[in-house]
């Protein structure tokens, strides 16, 4: 290979001068032009020392002469850089089999900010929902900043790329933090590369977002209260409220199969939820119909269930006590809760 690294080159499509950073593959290097780093082919670049040889030199031509009340011409004002938003970058590595087919090995990832704005971002990469990879920086505005290397057979295995942003300068009227989740399934991932190799780009991309979001209008304590209840119960006047409510229970079994038909496709987290968001329901409606005691079934089992209703009960002023003794019908599975009014 002719080129180096920390070679100056042309861009030829540009005419921009820029060095040699690395080297992408045969095909292929990444290169430097004021501080903005971007991949190009080797058969787009060229020694800016051909141009200048080649180039022929001007002749000298007379100045014109100027008068007194020549105005000095104002010197054109920079074009702007065109906003388009934040983007995830692809850059994919390839290299030849033993079959002299043209393999690609890995993807390069880059965090792309094509806005004014700098952000501090959070981006983390998982499989199959578990976490791989994790990493805190911050991108300047017009930034391309390099990520990491992910390899392409890894790819097959349901990736999520992973944001949150926040502004380095926080202003009032924008949110606070900005998430947002980039999957991509391995047939979408293969015709994105088919499509670079027939248009015969280097790169492929996933918009993030166009514009950083406004601050969400801050509602009213007690309504944002209310209309989180009424997603789950209907709400009544006070006045009305104890005879629309359900009938207490003496009893409360807490087996999981007791609860839902779909256990079987609940983590255990999601069932512990349900089954203490279930005492918590029935506990509100033995006090609320001043009920004297009130049995919870909770199995033995691990112990969590009831160790986690033993912790709430100690913190429930109504509790006068709570026992957990052995039961001709419950065993050592269910808590008897004596209340005080």
């Amino acid at each position: 290979m002719k080129y180096q690294l920390g070679d100056k080159v042309l861009i030829l499509h540009s005419d921009e001068e820029g060095t040699i950073v690395d080297f992408i593959n045969d095909k292929m290097v990444m290169v430097d032009v004021r501080g903005v780093k971007f991949p190009v082919y080797l058969d787009q670049i060229d020694f800016p020392y051909f141009r200048n040889f080649s180039q022929k030199k001007k002749t000298a031509q007379p100045r014109p002469r100027q008068h007194v009340d020549d105005l000095r011409k104002e010197k054109p004002a920079p074009v702007p850089k065109k906003e388009d938003g934040v983007w995830l970058n692809f850059l994919p590595v390839s290299d030849t089999d033993e079959f002299g087919d043209e393999v690609v090995e890995l993807l390069k990832v880059h965090l792309v900010n094509n806005t004014r704005t700098a952000y501090e971002f959070k981006y983390g990469l998982g499989f199959f929902g578990a976490p791989e990879f994790e990493l805190k920086n911050t991108v300047q505005s017009f930034q391309n900043f390099y990520i990491h290397d992910v390899p392409f057979a890894d790819m097959s295995d349901s990736p999520s790329f992973e944001f949150e942003f926040s502004l380095v300068q926080p202003q009032k009227t924008k949110a606070t933090h900005f998430e947002t989740t980039i999957k991509i399934k391995p047939k979408q991932l293969f015709a994105r590369i088919e499509e670079l190799r027939q248009k015969n780009l280097a790169t492929f991309s996933y918009k993030l977002f166009d514009v950083y979001p406004d601050k969400a209008p801050e509602e009213d304590p007690m309504e944002l209260s209310l209309n989180k209840l009424s997603n789950k119960f209907k709400v009544y006047n006070a006045k009305e409220a104890r005879k629309h409510l359900e009938p207490a229970r003496s009893v409360v079994d807490l087996h999981i199969e007791k609860l839902t038909d779909d256990a079987s496709h609940m983590s255990n987290f999601e069932m512990l939820t349900l089954q203490l968001d279930t005492f918590e329901k029935f506990y509100n409606l033995a006090v609320t119909h001043m009920q004297p005691t009130l049995t919870i079934i909770h199995g033995v089992g691990t112990g969590k269930l009831r160790d986690e209703i033993h912790d709430a009960l100690r913190l429930k002023k109504e509790v006068n006590y709570f026992v957990n003794q052995y039961h001709p019908s419950y065993g050592y599975g269910a808590t008897e809760v004596h209340f005080k009014y």
